[in-house]
C-alpha cells in the first residue's frame, strides 16, 4: 500500500486511476491537473509515488518530472502515456521515471507496475 499523488489533466482519467488504485488498497493523498500543480502538491504531500500524465497544460509531465527529481532524486514517478508516445516514455525514463503505464488503463497491469515500483 502506498500514498499516491495522481496527476492528469482530465478528471475522467484521474477518477479511473483512483478507482483502480483504491481497489489495490492504495491511499490517494492528492490529485493535480497540470505539471505546476503536481510540483506544488509533491512538495506539500510528499507521496510515496506519483502517477504522471505526459501531455498536460502549463507544464507537461516531462518538465514536472525534471523538477520533482531535482527536489527528490529518489522520487518514484510512473508515467501515464497513450499508445504511440514511445519517444516521450524513453525520455521520461532517462529523466528519472521508474516506470510507465499505457492508456487505456487495464487494472491488473496498472497495479502490477505501481506495486513493482513501490517495492523498488
Amino acid at each position: 500500500m502506498g500514498r499516491i499523488l495522481i496527476v492528469d489533466d482530465t478528471l475522467f482519467m484521474r477518477t479511473l486511476l483512483k478507482n483502480i488504485l483504491f481497489s489495490g488498497n492504495h491511499d490517494i493523498v492528492g490529485e493535480a491537473e497540470n505539471g505546476e500543480d503536481a510540483i506544488q502538491k509533491y512538495q506539500s504531500l510528499q507521496p510515496d509515488l506519483v502517477t504522471m500524465d505526459i501531455v498536460m497544460p502549463k507544464k507537461n509531465g516531462i518538465e514536472a518530472l525534471k523538477e520533482i527529481m531535482t527536489i527528490n532524486p529518489g522520487a518514484k514517478v510512473v508515467m501515464c502515456t497513450a499508445v504511440g508516445q514511445e519517444q516521450m516514455v524513453k525520455l521520461a525514463i532517462k529523466t528519472g521515471a521508474k516506470g510507465y503505464i499505457v492508456k487505456p488503463f487495464q487494472a491488473p497491469k496498472v497495479l502490477e507496475e505501481i506495486n513493482n515500483v513501490l517495492k523498488s
